[in-house]
């Protein structure tokens, strides 16, 4: 069965509206704002109308999972990262060890908040900046 990669497609159309990142929110973890998203839109520093758009990659062998001292994260499969948040020791380590930057940190709850792949945020992309592609079948490691 073919796993489906979220990925920034057409970068040059985002317009840094959040819609994504309010999606991922809202319904994947029931809350309002942009805190509890999966993935970031951020401004480049010092240009306009430039943004970083921050998603997980659903590396098949993921530094942040390997990273994880108490085995909170763990490699699911297809790709990506599960939680177990009785086990997370709200250390960080997965969040500095992403090596894409793309693994997001819950200030509140102190834990990781793993992409689940949803595809959320690109239905609410207003302008198909983000998509769901299938995997390439030659990928070792996404990224």
């Amino acid at each position: 069965m073919p796993v489906k990669v979220l990925r920034v497609v057409n970068r040059d159309r985002c317009i840094g509206c959040l819609s994504c990142m309010y999606a991922c929110s809202r319904q994947v973890r029931q809350v309002g704002g942009t805190g509890k998203s999966a993935m970031r839109v951020r401004a480049y520093s010092g240009t306009e109308g430039t943004f970083s758009i921050r998603v997980c990659a659903r590396c098949l062998e993921p530094d942040c999972a390997e990273a994880c001292p108490t085995g909170a994260l763990k490699a699911a499969p297809g790709g990506g990262v599960r939680l177990d948040r009785d086990t997370c020791s709200s250390c960080g380590a997965c969040v500095k060890a992403c090596t894409i930057a793309a693994l997001q940190w819950d200030e509140e709850e102190r834990v990781p908040i793993p992409c689940i792949h949803c595809g959320q945020c690109v239905k609410y992309c207003p302008n198909g900046v983000i998509d769901m592609v299938e995997r390439e079948g030659g990928e070792e490691n996404a990224g």
